[in-house]
């Protein structure tokens, strides 16, 4: 029964209620101020090195609510999300960019697959299609046209690829990075979690990425990483779903009582 009632859900709902995604939650950040126009806006425009949870909680906001929000909920945090980024503009860069609401979205759900598949093995290939398309909400939520989100797996790895190729690490990139991953103001029993966070996150990054940013690298941190995704990737789906998907109903319940404030 509880596989059957899984199977109804969508392919964006199955994925992200999965609390595995948290663990690329660094990955994708990094690959979006990689991009040198998200990295300068969110230099000069964002606090969340001052204070990551409550930036963590308003991404979660924006993703769990667009995949699993009512039309109601799904399109008032997209106005909430819009109402922000039209102060998030300056010299060459602009949070209402489509080309940069694409890249934003495409960085969540190259990294929701790349660890989704990593904990629970491959993806079948038509669950992954759906998710693709599915995704482009993302964007298409911001005012993005549809057309520019790729129509396939098959365009948007290529698409991947191109823009990952023309990555540019900057200074304000590796500032955001170093906040990011040293952070001293989040409490201390996430304090004890950062090693692994900076491991796993640099795991996941493409090598050329990795290297412009300068996250430590070597055989030995290989091999440990190596072996942190394949003990997670034997013991991940034996954890109940329901457990799984704790931090998706937590936030939710979150996202619905601010919802309701409004």
């Amino acid at each position: 029964m509880e596989e059957s009632a899984q199977n109804t859900l969508t392919a964006m709902r199955r994925v992200n209620a999965e609390a595995c995604i948290f663990a690329a939650a660094g990955r994708a950040i990094l690959l979006q101020v990689a991009h040198p126009k998200v990295g300068r806006g969110v230099a000069e425009h964002s606090r969340f090195t001052e204070d990551p949870l409550k930036r963590l909680r308003g991404t979660l906001f924006y993703v769990y609510g667009t995949g699993f929000g009512t039309p109601e909920e799904s399109a008032w945090i997209a106005a909430t999300v819009n109402r922000i980024h039209k102060h998030v503009t300056g010299p060459g860069y602009s949070a209402d960019d489509p080309d940069l609401q694409v890249w934003v979205a495409a960085t969540l759900f190259d990294s929701a697959v790349l660890i989704y598949e990593k904990t629970l093995g491959p993806m079948p290939a038509a669950m992954q299609e759906k998710f693709c398309q599915e995704s482009a909400r993302y964007a298409t939520s911001l005012g993005c046209p549809p057309e520019l989100w790729p129509s396939s797996i098959a365009e948007f790895n290529e698409y991947w690829q191109q823009q990952v190729d023309r990555l540019e690490v900057t200074d304000d990139a590796k500032r955001i990075c170093r906040d990011l991953m040293y952070n001293k103001t989040i409490p201390w029993y996430l304090r004890l979690l950062q090693p692994a966070n900076r491991l796993v996150t640099a795991g996941l990054l493409p090598e050329r990425v990795r290297d412009q940013f300068g996250l430590p690298w070597s055989a030995r941190r290989e091999k440990l990483f190596r072996l942190t995704m394949r003990a997670t990737r034997l013991t991940y789906p034996w954890v109940p779903r329901r457990v799984r998907q704790l931090p998706m109903r937590y936030y939710m319940r979150q996202f619905r009582e601010r919802f309701g404030s409004y």
